[in-house]
């Protein structure tokens, strides 16, 4: 079985959920599930993004008001992928090693708070991945989320997507 998933961090949508970009809804109307790495900020954009796909979803540094609702951390099996999600995986210099220590028999890592995109490097069988912020660039170039296709137990593809 094939799966679709979009990924996202970062939303910091605290009102209106139709504050996301039209190209992630139209994104979440195809994905088979969105996985989400923190800082939705408040409930609305929550309950829309569960209405729409199934949701697994982390608390994020600003997520004040879903501390009762969402974990610091998931894992996640996905089609035979051993997925684990946080916020924060701490400093670029050595996150690799220590996401590998921190999430062993793990075959990928998302995570967001930088609202800096990027895929890799794959350590050890583990791969990292930060979708960026569709909302909030910060120091990124663009606005991105990210997809990931998952069949026959692997990651297949996996892409970063401008907004």
């Amino acid at each position: 079985m094939a799966f679709r998933a979009l990924v996202l961090a970062d939303t910091h949508i605290s009102v209106d959920p139709a504050r996301l970009p039209r190209r992630v809804w139209d994104e979440v109307a195809r994905a088979d599930l969105v996985l989400h790495a923190g800082d939705v900020i408040t409930a609305p954009l929550l309950d829309a993004l569960e209405a729409e796909a199934p949701l697994h979803c982390v608390l994020g540094n600003n997520d004040y008001s879903l501390r009762a609702r969402l974990p610091e951390t998931l894992r996640v099996e996905v089609g035979g992928v051993r997925i684990a999600i946080l916020h924060d995986a701490g400093p670029a210099q050595g996150r690799p090693q220590r996401m590998l220590r921190r999430f062993p028999a793990t075959d990928l890592v998302i995570h967001g708070h930088t609202h800096l995109p990027e895929i890799g490097p794959r350590v050890d069988g583990l791969c990292l991945f930060n979708p960026g912020s569709p909302t909030h660039r910060r120091r990124a170039p663009t606005h991105t989320f990210g997809i990931i296709e998952i069949a026959d137990g692997a990651i297949r593809h996996m892409r970063i997507v401008e907004c």
